[in-house]
């Protein structure tokens, strides 16, 4: 009879937490600091934030599918935390989201795709470099202007391949791209259940920066090719032929220093934290540049 009753239990309380709901509730934000004053070792290139199988927060259908909801900002918990990070000189709120999913592992659990702050297509091609440096190779420029996005932006994972290292097929590429946003912050979320909440979180912070380029070869080889028009001896520059990777004097020509140009780039830098969680408690993640604050409240208790 025990054993009955035990059963019965637990099959009237088997289809409640089944269908246990979780609201979560994100802030994203950045430092207002200059990202070359920051005592850390930051990489030009990074792998790209694997996105299979993310979703938009825009895609209604997809995220319906995945037993997502979006909840409006009249649910929101952590106004206070927002505005108080909106108002503090130190920091500039990225994005302030919610939404509603089931209790699921890591497997199953919806990963989502999200972006926000500036767009810096018009300025810099999806690897970072500068469309003024592509398409005016001799040009360097200053950093322009554009006007802040409040709040968050969705769109989708559109990078361009680069076909080719001739002017021509990068300038067209700098072209195709103009319609593809390239938005300060981009990356995953992810909230899952694995006896307790985990949260995974790979996002990248994009922000405008500079780089040395030693720009020698071509320029010695524009010299040589010169110097034999004109029937010049060249052997007495280096002995038996020029030394394109060091100082050079050819003939009675002055010394050739190494011609170092500074161009402009969008450099990253990531966030990429996994974060176990308690329901209902307010959690906090950050790099030097960039934050995260999340909680995660079971729906009804």
């Amino acid at each position: 009879m025990k054993k009955l009753i035990y059963l019965l239990l637990l099959a009237v309380s088997w289809p409640s937490f089944a269908a246990r709901q979780f609201d979560v509730e994100v802030i994203l934000f950045k430092r207002n600091i200059n990202p070359e004053q920051v005592n850390e070792s930051w990489p030009e290139q990074l792998k790209q934030v694997d996105m299979q199988g993310a979703l938009s927060l825009e895609d209604t259908a997809a995220l319906k599918a995945k037993g997502v909801t979006i909840l409006p900002s009249s649910q929101y918990a952590l106004n206070t935390q927002y505005n108080k990070l909106k108002k503090h000189a130190g920091f500039t709120p990225l994005a302030h989201i919610a939404w509603r999913q089931g209790d699921q592992n890591q497997a199953n659990a919806p990963k989502l795709f999200i972006t926000a702050g500036r767009d810096f297509s018009e300025q810099f091609l999806p690897d970072g470099r500068s469309k003024k440096d592509v398409v005016q190779p001799t040009n360097a420029g200053s950093i322009g202007s554009d006007t802040n996005n409040d709040g968050i932006t969705i769109t989708t994972d559109n990078s361009i391949p680069l076909r080719s290292d001739s002017n021509n097929d990068v300038a067209d590429i700098a072209n195709e791209a103009n319609s593809d946003p390239l938005y300060q912050l981009n990356g995953m979320l992810q909230v899952y259940v694995q006896h307790y909440l985990f949260l995974d979180a790979n996002l990248d912070l994009r922000e405008p920066s500079r780089r040395e380029v030693i720009m020698t070869k071509p320029l010695l080889e524009s010299i040589v090719n010169e110097q034999n028009a004109m029937n010049v001896d060249t052997d007495t520059a280096t002995g038996n032929g020029i030394d394109v990777n060091s100082n050079v004097q050819i003939g009675h020509l002055q010394e050739v220093k190494k011609n170092i140009k500074v161009e402009e780039f969008l450099k990253p830098y990531r966030l990429s934290q996994q974060r176990r969680m308690r329901s209902g408690e307010i959690h906090y993640l950050d790099n030097p540049l960039l934050g995260v604050i999340i909680q995660v409240r079971r729906v009804g208790s």
